[in-house]
């Protein structure tokens, strides 16, 4: 008698050792499947670690180009956090004795996924007594082994920034001895002036020297997208915020871009918020727009692409 070709269909994916599915998307968060991402054994970089959380653009300014800012944050069980660009000797976290818990987002070091080093760090400070030290254990490397903000913070709380023009906040409320005074002198004297510009979203003036200050806005929109629009207003030649200013280029940060414009170093921050609208005018308009780019806009997008940056 032939035997049958006919072939059986394999069984559904078993779920791993861990529980997990392999078909079933990573439970990290990074929209893989479980067995082409930390089921593989190799987990690949989270492209953006602050979708989600409120204010997602200024998580990324405050990681990459803020110097001294604080934003007050709530947990999903209702606790108070700090959060805090940078804290002294690049801490993750800190507890003081008041209890009072605050959180650095520029860290030291970083895994493929920035969301679960802080998540990982927050933990361990919500654990830690009050005036004790935070060991959140490894972080960054092979990869933290906590939880993701996502899973720590109350989603539907503001964010609202303070921008400070030194690191006086680490000293808040503490009795610091000359030691901790030297160290926060010694870093107050590398702090750039920034400030952000009302009503604009991650949209933060800096002075780096004499010669010229910068805008920097971090955009939530999509990177084709945006990267569409900012063609047709440079083909317009309306991508610039008036006299004296330049487009310079754009940082790719975190899975946003960061649109850059050189500005004159003489004119205060206050001086910009009115351009800064009227290119958001701009920018919205061109955003709402579905006809294909034209020849110069191609043009205008390849430029465009030629003078964007990723931080790393």
């Amino acid at each position: 008698m032939a035997r049958s070709t006919t072939r059986r269909r394999p069984a559904a994916a078993a779920a791993s050792e861990g529980g997990v599915n392999p078909k079933a998307p990573c439970p990290c968060g990074s929209g893989r499947r479980y067995k082409h991402c930390h089921g593989s054994g190799y987990a690949p970089p989270v492209t953006r670690p602050f979708e989600g959380l409120p204010g997602e653009p200024h998580w990324v300014a405050l990681r990459e180009l803020v110097p001294a800012a604080t934003v007050p944050l709530r947990t999903a069980d209702g606790r108070d956090v700090t959060l805090a660009s940078v804290l002294p000797g690049g801490a993750p976290a800190l507890v003081r004795a008041n209890g009072e818990i605050l959180l650095g987002v520029q860290l030291q070091t970083s895994s493929d996924d920035v969301s679960r080093d802080l998540g990982t760090a927050l933990a361990a400070a919500l654990e830690a007594p009050a005036g004790a030290p935070v060991d959140p254990g490894p972080i960054g490397g092979a990869g933290s082994a906590g939880p993701r903000l996502q899973e720590l913070l109350d989603l539907e709380a503001p964010f609202e920034v303070t921008v400070h023009p030194d690191f006086g906040f680490w000293l808040e409320g503490t009795d610091a001895g000359p030691a901790a005074h030297a160290g926060l002198e010694q870093a107050n004297a590398a702090v750039l002036p920034t400030e952000l510009l009302p009503g604009l979203g991650a949209a933060y003036w800096v002075r780096p020297g004499a010669e010229r200050a910068h805008l920097r806005w971090v955009r939530p929109e999509p990177e084709e997208r945006l990267l569409d629009a900012l063609a047709r207003l440079r083909a317009a030649e309306q991508v610039t915020l008036g006299e004296g200013t330049r487009y310079a280029g754009a940082f790719r940060a975190h899975g946003l871009v960061v649109p850059v414009w050189d500005l004159p170093a003489d004119a205060p921050s206050t001086d910009w918020t009115g351009p800064a609208t009227e290119f958001q005018a701009r920018l919205e308009q061109a955003l709402g727009a579905t006809d294909p780019l034209t020849a110069d806009e191609r043009r205008a997008r390849a430029g465009l692409l030629s003078r964007q940056v990723t931080l790393r």
